[in-house]
């Protein structure tokens, strides 16, 4: 009887039968480490501030996924950290600036409207902390472009406002950057530390290096997106970001302002929103890389990381299709 107790636990299924040690929360939660050294760049920046916007986007978040599971009678799956994920990154995609509803209220649209009422993690088709940063943008776009300047506080209240790399770039040119920031060495020093204005995440390229780093030695991602992604805005503001003509753009600028890194590694790699063939990751990044500097260039947008991945998204399962392989010996059917 034992044993036909537990032959009727076992599940048949075609071989060949392959487990991997990974699980989602182990996944998830390995991410969220990985955007730490963002985090406490940006406390570091923007003070208690960061913390207080960021914490009340991962707290919104958590509740809820579990609130809306809980009156479903689901089982809840705030423990797996994708909830947590989704609210970090909204809150790292967010300024130190906005008032505290911003966030309670993408975190819910992300949460709630793209994420779970397509079926929950594994079924949305946008990344959810973007469509929560883009619902955000387009309804209070004022107070979601009020830019504070970074002055590596933890006391002071007021901050002045300012202009992003890539605003100031858009409005006056090259030569106005280099008014503000004094040279190119300075420029780039203030770029790679986090030492400008922009979202909480944004700023420091080292800390989401780092973080990266740590994603593509566990394998969680693979260099696919991010290269194919940052070459091709490299070589784009190269021939075409200059104001001097063809080929006197400077790449460096446009690759490490704005939320480029923070959009190439860390949301554009997104499991679920993104090919699943390598081939296709590649065109993928591509054409992220394109569309987001067809929008800092010729848009009304000075960033148009946000947008280039949403838009991808939607292209996502095509471009699969597309670039699938074909089966072993497989006949291509006759048309008659």
């Amino acid at each position: 009887m034992a044993t036909e107790a537990k032959a009727h636990e076992l599940i048949v299924s075609v071989s060949p039968h392959v487990r991997g040690k990974e699980t989602v929360g182990r996944i998830m939660w390995t991410v969220n480490l990985s955007l730490l050294p963002a985090f406490i760049a940006a406390v570091y920046y923007f003070g208690p501030r960061a913390a207080y916007v960021t914490g009340l986007c991962i707290l919104t978040a958590v509740l809820s996924e579990h609130i809306y599971q809980v009156s479903l009678k689901k089982k809840t799956t705030i423990g797996d950290g994708s909830a947590f994920l989704t609210g970090l990154l909204l809150g790292l995609n967010l300024p130190a600036s906005v008032p505290f509803y911003i966030p309670i209220i993408g975190a819910v649209i992300a949460i709630v409207i793209t994420k779970l009422l397509f079926g929950g993690l594994g079924y949305n088709i946008f990344n959810p902390a973007l469509i929560g940063r883009a619902f955000l943008l387009i309804s209070f776009p004022k107070l979601m472009t009020i830019w504070t300047e970074p002055t590596a506080r933890f006391v002071a209240l007021d901050a002045k406002t300012t202009a992003t790399p890539l605003g100031i770039l858009k409005e006056g040119g090259l030569s106005q950057l280099m008014q503000v920031f004094g040279d190119k060495t300075e420029l780039y020093m203030s770029l790679l530390t986090g030492n400008r204005a922009g979202s909480l995440g944004e700023t420091s390229v080292i800390a989401l290096l780092i973080g990266a780093a740590i994603l593509l030695y566990r394998g969680y991602i693979t260099w696919h997106i991010p290269v194919s992604f940052l070459a091709t805005v490299g070589v784009l503001a190269w021939v075409f970001g200059g104001q001097s003509g063809f080929f006197t753009g400077d790449p460096v600028i446009h690759l490490i302002s704005g939320g480029l890194i923070l959009g190439a590694f860390f949301m554009a790699t997104d499991y679920v929103t993104c090919p699943t063939i390598r081939k296709g990751q590649v065109i993928f990044g591509i054409g992220c890389g394109i569309i987001t500097m067809l929008i800092r260039l010729k848009g009304g947008f000075p960033e148009g990381v946000m947008f280039a991945i949403l838009l991808m998204n939607c292209f996502a399962p095509l471009i699969d299709r597309g670039v699938k392989s074909k089966l072993f010996g497989a006949v291509k059917e006759q048309k008659k």
